[in-house]
């Protein structure tokens, strides 16, 4: 469960380690809906047993379909293996986040955070630069948390392709462990 697919170019003291599992995720403010709600990451990550994913920017084909559409359809699925929160999170402005979410029926089973300045993103140094989408973007990851510490970190091989941070993979990941 604590593989990576690929280990990203940074030297952030926890994404950047050969494994990272076991460290605690960097605290962050984000927003959820509109630039007025700014939620703490701590806040909702704490407790519990969350699948946090980051993709490259909402209403991406890639994004919209695969990604978030995946953990949509497995959110269920997810939770009854004992994920107590979905969290995705975008470089995008809350805004766009928010239409976002209720054109994908992300509503009521995931929540999308905007992280508009790619700070969180910056934190975590899972950045990657796609120009004709405006310049920084989040790379594509999921990981699993446990309180707020990564149990896992899923970082695809390129920052932006579609397999090992899929609802898939994380859901045949849960299962295998839920075996063991």
């Amino acid at each position: 469960m604590d593989s990576i697919c690929a280990k990203p170019k940074a030297s952030f003291s926890i994404i950047s380690k050969l494994d990272p599992v076991g460290d605690k995720l960097p605290n962050a403010e984000l927003y959820e809906n509109t630039p007025g709600n700014k939620v703490n990451i701590y806040d909702i990550i704490s407790g519990k047993k969350v699948v946090l994913f980051g993709v490259p920017g909402a209403f991406v084909p890639g994004c919209s379909k695969t990604h978030l559409g995946g953990y949509v359809k497995e959110a269920d699925n997810l939770k009854d293996h004992g994920i107590g929160e979905l969290v995705c999170i975008a470089v995008n402005d809350a805004f766009v986040c928010n239409a976002w979410a209720k054109d994908t029926k992300a509503e009521g089973k995931i929540r999308i955070l905007s992280d508009p300045q790619a700070n969180f993103t910056k934190s975590i140094e899972l950045t990657t630069e796609i120009p004709l989408m405006g310049g920084i973007r989040s790379m594509r990851y999921s990981m699993l948390l446990d309180d707020g510490v990564i149990k896992a970190l899923n970082v695809e091989p390129d920052g932006t392709g579609l397999s090992c941070s899929l609802a898939q993979h994380m859901k045949d990941k849960l299962k295998e462990k839920a075996e063991e």
